[in-house]
């Protein structure tokens, strides 16, 4: 069953994004960044060519030739995941197709916008049983 993690208090949805993706990718984990709006996709793409300003985590847009071998793929659909490791969503609604993937890395801003439906989507998968782990990150 997949893991879910919720990383609330965001300051910056795309920053903190590319922090945990980073990290993510430090420890060998393959990563789809789910944003289905192309302006989203877009700063995460250009976030993630800063970020960490001590490294590089190489990354592709999904439908890309070079998609199925780079662990982090960022686009709108799931179905062309070419493997389900973790699934990062920075979408406002609930991923359909979430289960494939071993863990769901959900990042909740500090505005009402955000704050609410991540709400509903928290209840959606623990009323199905799903491990949830909360993460503050507030003051981080």
């Amino acid at each position: 069953m997949t893991r879910i993690d919720f990383y609330h208090g965001a300051g910056n949805k795309v920053q903190t994004a590319c922090r945990l993706i980073g990290e993510l990718y430090a420890q060998g984990r393959r990563v789809l960044v789910y944003a289905r709006a192309d302006s989203l996709a877009t700063q995460v793409d250009r976030q993630l060519w800063v970020h960490p300003a001590t490294g590089f985590v190489p990354h592709c847009r999904i439908g890309t030739t070079l998609a199925a071998e780079t662990p982090i793929v960022i686009g709108g659909s799931l179905d062309d995941a070419a493997y389900h490791d973790v699934l990062v969503n920075l979408d406002g609604e609930l991923p359909s197709a979430f289960s494939r993937f071993e863990q769901l890395v959900e990042i909740v801003g500090t505005d009402d916008a955000d704050r609410g439906p991540a709400r509903e989507r928290f209840k959606y998968y623990r009323d199905r049983g799903y491990a949830i782990t909360a993460h503050d990150l507030k003051g981080i």
